[in-house]
């Protein structure tokens, strides 16, 4: 009898328990500021998308949504604090392409990218920009593949050894059968300079990194790494087109929480974001950034990075490609 009288008392405490994490969910977000943990420096293309979102979702949500940029390897250690955070909703990291890449170049993360993360929105991709100096005797893309076939010595710089333009060439390079040298530079800058300079014949980086460039017609671009041609460089084809079917390296952009966050909140986050990218200026100024907008469902988003993941995982591992 004193064992079912225990019983009963512990049961009638369940629904206590459990309404602390209900109130969570019913009162978010009115109980604190959200935190949009921007994982590269401040000035870059992360850290100016989540300062326009982060806008826009205090408007849209009465509470301040604010910046915090915590950076380092790759973007890694500002996804980690999130991953091994609270989550309980208030903190979320925007992500760049790295995030795909990172748990095949990056030894012993403390967070499994896949299991303690929550995907919330893939935000938008964007195309990066095989480019050639304006005095290349590449004409076309068709040239470059030319060569490569040659074995003519061809080289092309990216911003970094295991960036995303570096495996993208990679990937190529080995499902076309075409041999190329890798130059890698520290960052965009670096790289861009040597390109108009002449210095090395093929550069690949970000399409907000190289037109300017090539509306200074100091660079000829020769092929956009997405599916589909950017709507920045409408003239200029795919790679995809120009005789390699199904080849797609996007960069993007996402928005991520720890997996300890309640479905219900990021669901609710899901739907705020979305509605935000549907906001005219919002949408300017992220077209500013060179993206083109995906949004969608936390599923969609999920499963665009899983691929992500083990697109480049194989890369990485069949070209023996480390870090800087």
């Amino acid at each position: 009898m004193k064992t079912r009288r225990t019983l009963l008392a512990a049961m009638a405490l369940v629904p206590c328990l459990a309404l602390p994490a209900l109130a969570q969910v019913g009162d978010w977000p009115k109980r604190q500021p959200v935190k949009l943990v921007a994982v590269f420096p401040a000035g870059g293309s992360v850290d100016q998308v989540a300062r326009i979102l982060a806008a826009q979702l205090t408007v849209q949500l009465g509470q301040n949504v604010i910046v915090e940029n915590r950076v380092g390897a790759s973007g890694s250690i500002g996804t980690g604090s999130v991953a091994n955070g609270p989550g309980d909703g208030y903190t979320y990291a925007v992500v760049f392409d790295t995030h795909g890449v990172n748990p095949s170049l990056i030894p012993n993360m403390p967070f499994d990218t896949r299991k303690d993360l929550a995907p919330v929105i893939l935000l938008g991709t964007a195309p990066m920009v095989l480019a050639t100096p304006a005095g290349s005797d590449y004409k076309t893309f068709g040239d470059v593949v030319a060569a490569a076939k040659a074995k003519k010595n061809v080289s092309f710089g990216s911003v970094g050894s295991g960036s995303l333009g570096h495996l993208a060439m990679a990937l190529l390079g080995k499902s076309g059968g075409l041999e190329w040298t890798h130059v890698p530079y520290k960052g965009g800058g670096p790289l861009m300079q040597d390109a108009v300079a002449g210095h090395v014949p093929l550069s690949i980086a970000s399409i907000v990194v190289t037109k300017p460039h090539i509306d200074s017609k100091r660079l000829r671009p020769l092929a956009v790494t997405t599916s589909k041609r950017s709507p920045d460089l409408p003239d200029v084809p795919t790679v995809a087109e120009s005789g390699y079917a199904g080849f797609d390296a996007p960069a993007w952009w996402g928005v991520l929480a720890s997996a300890k966050t309640p479905p219900e909140i990021v669901r609710r986050m899901n739907e705020e974001i979305n509605k935000a990218l549907k906001v005219p200026e919002l949408a300017a100024k992220l077209a500013g950034q060179g993206m083109t907008i995906v949004g969608g469902p936390p599923e969609a988003a999920r499963s665009f990075i899983d691929q992500q993941i083990d697109t480049w995982a194989v890369v990485v591992r069949e070209n023996g490609i480390k870090a800087d």
